[in-house]
């Protein structure tokens, strides 16, 4: 793919954060209305300590959007565990990745950092509920096995590669559908069935595809809470509420 990029995710989101509080300053320079963009890095363990501040709340959790005990059971959520595997070319190696080379999509990707540093993805792990991202030397060496075969099949060079270390984490899938497998938006508070001041929101179920995903799914949320009305939501996106959650 022409002009395709690797993301580095934190990285990513701190830009778009920074992104965020320069439209916030830049609206309230320009009008007699104060805007504001924080974050707030508090534990909650219910949605009922976000009732008498807000007028409205996102939730935007992942693969832990289930662990809220309001709704626990509720979503259609499928976890999935994923390992990827990070590899160095020793420095004594002559032929290094070209740096106009492309990262590559297939049965495993390869994302390329540079000409000697490489991940190779993912494995998955279905109905898995472990959320460490560490890995353990057992779990490393599956993945490795697994995912090597892969790789080679598309990049015969990587056997010589040095494997580094692996990370993990939970991908949040969605249901499977006749349109699809579309993310979870709409408004909870049918969901959750209780009384509140405050209107709750789901952006979930973005799977391994939540880059694609997050831009539409954040503006169709962010016009249907400013409105109040789930209907500018497409009623693909919030189907989900009549499929049976996931135990």
């Amino acid at each position: 793919m022409p002009l395709a990029l690797n993301i580095n995710p934190r990285k990513y989101l701190q830009a778009l954060f920074s992104a965020c509080q320069n439209v916030a300053n830049e609206a309230s320079t320009s009008s007699s209305e104060q805007k504001e963009f924080n974050l707030y890095n508090e534990h909650i363990d219910n949605l009922h300590q976000f009732s008498g501040d807000y007028d409205a709340v996102i939730i935007c959790l992942g693969g832990k959007a289930s662990s809220l005990p309001e709704l626990t059971n509720k979503l259609p959520l499928r976890t999935c565990r994923g390992v990827i595997a990070e590899f160095q070319l020793p420095s004594d190696t002559v032929e290094k990745y070209g740096s106009q080379s492309p990262s590559i999509l297939s049965d495993a990707w390869l994302a390329f950092q540079g000409p000697c540093t490489v991940s190779v993805g993912s494995t998955w792990q279905w109905k898995s509920d472990n959320h460490d991202p560490s890995v353990s030397d057992e779990e490393a060496r599956t993945a490795t096995e697994e995912l090597l075969p892969k790789a080679s099949a598309v990049y015969p060079g990587i056997s010589k590669w040095d494997y580094v270390r692996a990370r993990a984490g939970i991908r949040a899938m969605p249901p499977l559908t006749a349109n699809g497998s579309l993310p979870l938006l709409g408004c909870l508070n049918d969901v959750i069935g209780e009384r509140s001041n405050c209107a709750f929101w789901l952006v979930g179920g973005l799977g391994a595809r939540g880059l694609l995903y997050h831009g539409l799914a954040g503006k169709l949320t962010a016009k249907a809470v400013i409105s109040s009305d789930e209907n500018m939501i497409p009623s693909e996106f919030t189907c989900w509420k009549a499929i049976k959650a996931s135990r």
